[in-house]
């Protein structure tokens, strides 16, 4: 049983193997490639179609820093609250907001 599930897997690996193909791409047939783009020089051949512009594939950048340096010190990197009471309302400030008096008209009221 073993033997057959290892012929079954080495003829699948060899027929995914052997359906790609290496030649050039060309066009259907009855087919044309793209025209030519409004400011290009020259018509783009499948070649350049294929090509990755440079910020498809950005190069890689594994020293993030030329040199140790410390850390310029953070305003808003706080300590957790302590878990005291809500702070206090600012002077002035009403404690419960007002309702808006303003509401919809009743008629004949």
């Amino acid at each position: 049983m073993k033997s057959s599930h290892a012929w079954l897997l080495i003829l699948a690996s060899l027929g995914l193997a052997s359906c790609g193909s290496v030649a050039d791409l060309k066009p259907a047939a009855g087919q044309s490639l793209p025209v030519k783009p409004l400011l290009a020089r020259t018509t783009p051949t499948a070649e350049d179609l294929l090509a990755l512009p440079p910020n498809a594939r950005p190069d890689r950048v594994d020293e993030l820093m030329k040199r140790s340096q410390t850390r310029k010190t953070n305003p808003f990197d706080l300590p957790p609250p302590a878990g005291g009471p809500a702070p206090a309302l600012p002077a002035g400030s009403d404690p419960m907001p007002k309702p808006d008096e303003t509401g919809p008209a009743t008629p004949g009221a």
